[in-house]
């Protein structure tokens, strides 16, 4: 919860407040409460005049919509909370959840939309080609630098599904690559890419980096929106301050495309 107490950014935390208003008015509210039949006592759930068994195909249809509808409140409830606590005093921003279409070529004649479809269909931790450090392990994969393991507590403390080192093939390439961070946006039912890349002062590394960045934007990827780069050197570490102001960057750029 540190990070995302501390540092969550603002105009993505008033998309998460928006997202789950929206989806809140679209939950029914039910009641559940307890009946007796013939002499037993029941178990029903009502919704408006209506009441239905719980153990009825309709009744686990609702009951199940209640548990959706009381998990989005508690967490409606954490950001609101952290909002007052960090931003009430700045007018809330008009981040409004939508669906944006953005695509990526994964060759000449194919592209591909960047929506949860896409995202699922990715393999998570499928780069084998280099070795890991066991001292950066986090929730069941070992990552390559403390950096990345930093980033992925980051995400998973903002409520960002993401995949680590798909494969993803990109258009002029002939084999695929491994992208550092593949998110999912679930309020814009978009993906970001996000590569981290380190000892950014060396000339070696320089060029890798500026061919994948030539990469990516060949396959249509916009910088700064669809994809992020980030840094760390031994004199410069990484700071999750950094990310978090790229992703809010990139987020508040998305919810203007209409």
């Amino acid at each position: 919860m540190e990070n995302l107490n501390q540092y969550i950014p603002r105009e993505y935390l008033a998309l998460k407040i928006n997202y789950l208003r929206q989806q809140l008015e679209l939950l029914p509210k039910t009641s559940l409460q307890t009946h007796k039949v013939d002499g037993v006592q029941r178990d029903v759930i009502q919704v408006g005049r209506h009441r239905y068994f719980i153990g009825t195909d309709t009744g686990k249809k609702f009951l199940n919509l209640r548990q959706n509808r009381d998990e989005k409140e508690r967490q409606l409830k954490i950001y609101e909370t952290i909002w007052d606590c960090h931003f009430k005093d700045y007018s809330f921003p008009e981040c409004n959840p939508h669906k944006i279409i953005r695509t990526l070529s994964t060759s000449p004649n194919n592209h591909v939309i960047l929506n949860k479809s896409f995202f699922d269909n990715l393999e998570n931790d499928a780069n084998t080609d280099y070795p890991k450090f066991k001292n950066n392990y986090f929730d069941g994969i070992y990552y390559r630098s403390s950096a990345e393991r930093d980033i992925a507590i980051f995400y998973t403390e903002m409520g960002i599904p993401f995949k680590y080192e798909p494969k993803i093939m990109l258009s002029g390439l002939t084999k695929p690559i491994n992208t550092d961070f593949v998110l999912y946006i679930e309020e814009l039912d978009t993906c970001k890419f996000h590569e981290h890349l380190g000892m950014k002062d060396s000339s070696d590394y320089l060029r890798i980096t500026k061919v994948k960045y030539g990469n990516y934007t060949n396959a249509g990827l916009i910088p700064d929106i669809d994809i992020l780069f980030t840094y760390d050197t031994d004199d410069f570490p990484f700071d999750i301050r950094y990310l978090s102001a790229k992703l809010n960057a990139a987020i508040f750029g998305s919810t203007l495309y209409k």
